[in-house]
């Protein structure tokens, strides 16, 4: 240091004036983040106007929507819980808490409401199952295998299924009659034979479904299994349901949230009340003229959507990929 020219020691101690400054700086930017964050600057807060005119306004939107969707829910379970039996009574939500009318349900011998939970499972669950494996193999062989008709056999899915299936609800009620003279297990008043006409309704549509999907699968995978040896069934049940399974979920979450909540169909099938399902048994409280309970009735319809929005939400994360992953080839 005793080298240094006249003049240095000025120019030192400007040189660590600046530094200090620096430090300073960088110390007071670090210890007054944003939200605590070491080396992120606070950000300057939006005005009002400008907050509302970008997104306050969504906000605004979204909480009137979810209003909108969740108070008849509330009134529904508030009527359940309401002793009265109309729904005038329920008008102020929750002001009378009981559950006799769950008690009610469970303890009817004129209308066994277990009973009607179980076939409602039962054809609900088997519906679904039957609807996703008979519509995977159909999707496979329209998506991987090339024959005469197959264009027009698409086609033909899609354009039967603009006709609703009420319209056949005449010759399906003769036909299951006629069936049900040589097999009577299958014929009216049997579950098995609501369980089919339910199969052959869903097939066309979710075909359709999951053919899209099944493009989107790439098809070196199955060239690569043939080359080792597997054969279509062993390619179909080993690898691309695994590939599916969104589209799979998706499809068998509908079926039985359709099934479950079928009217018609099951009320001209299904006679005996032992046999019938939650659509068709619930009707029954309300329909008497002189004898309707909306309170149990909301009780019910309140058991009944368990297992539908239990079912969903287990499932959800597949429900918007399943649906879209098939929209772009």
């Amino acid at each position: 240091m005793s080298n240094l020219r006249p003049g240095a020691p000025a120019a030192r101690g400007l040189i660590d004036n600046v530094a200090t400054q620096d430090d300073a700086l960088a110390t007071s930017t670090s210890g007054h983040g944003k939200a605590g964050v070491r080396g992120v600057a606070a950000a300057p807060r939006r005005p009002f106007k400008r907050y509302f005119r970008e997104t306050g306004w969504r906000h605004l939107v979204a909480i009137a929507i979810s209003l909108f969707a969740i108070f008849p829910l509330l009134y529904v379970l508030s009527a359940s819980l309401n002793p009265g039996g109309t729904l005038l009574t329920a008008n102020s939500l929750f002001s009378n808490a009981s559950i006799d009318s769950y008690i009610t349900l469970f303890s009817s011998q004129r209308q066994p409401y277990g009973a009607w939970y179980i076939n409602t499972l039962i054809i609900g669950l088997v519906t679904a199952a039957g609807t996703v494996l008979l519509g995977a193999l159909a999707a496979y062989s329209f998506s991987r295998m090339r024959f005469t008709g197959r264009r027009f056999g698409l086609t033909t899915l899609l354009v039967v299924q603009m006709f609703p299936q009420m319209l056949a609800m005449v010759a399906i009620f003769l036909l299951m009659v006629a069936i049900g003279d040589v097999f009577p297990a299958i014929g009216l008043n049997s579950q098995i034979g609501l369980i089919m006409i339910y199969l052959g309704g869903a097939l066309g549509v979710n075909t359709y479904l999951m053919y899209g999907f099944f493009n989107t699968v790439p098809s070196s995978i199955d060239e690569a299994a043939k080359i080792d040896g597997a054969g279509h069934a062993r390619i179909f049940f080993t690898i691309i349901l695994r590939l599916v399974a969104p589209i799979l979920a998706v499809v068998g979450l509908l079926s039985f949230i359709g099934t479950s909540s079928e009217f018609v169909l099951a009320s001209v099938i299904l006679i005996d009340p032992e046999k019938q399902t939650l659509a068709v048994g619930l009707y029954k409280f309300i329909s008497d003229e002189f004898s309707k309970n909306w309170s149990v009735f909301a009780a019910g319809a309140v058991l009944a959507a368990i297992l539908p929005v239990a079912l969903f939400l287990a499932l959800q994360r597949y429900i918007v990929g399943g649906l879209t992953a098939g929209s772009v080839k």
